[in-house]
C-alpha cells in the first residue's frame, strides 16, 4: 500500500516513518526536487565522500585540457 502525505498550509510534508527508514535519511540532510512532469522527484544531495570515484573508468578519448583553450 502506498505511503502518503498532507502537504500543510505552511507548504511542509512530513516524510513518513516508513520511507526514512527505508531510505536510511536522517534529520538535517539536504535534498533536491527535480520537476518531472505534474510530479516531482526528491533525492537526497550526496555528501562529497560519496562522489569519490564516481568517473572511474570513463572514457576519455577528445578530453580537452585547459591549455588549448583560448
Amino acid at each position: 500500500m502506498p505511503v502518503t502525505a498532507t502537504l500543510s498550509s505552511k507548504f511542509q510534508i512530513s516524510i513518513p516513518k516508513a520511507v526514512r527508514d527505508e531510505q536510511h535519511w536522517h534529520a538535517g540532510q539536504e535534498f533536491v526536487f527535480i520537476p518531472k512532469g505534474k510530479g516531482v522527484l526528491v533525492m537526497p544531495v550526496p555528501e562529497l565522500g560519496q562522489l569519490a570515484g564516481i568517473a572511474k573508468g570513463a572514457n576519455t578519448d577528445g578530453y580537452r585540457e585547459r591549455e588549448d583553450r583560448y
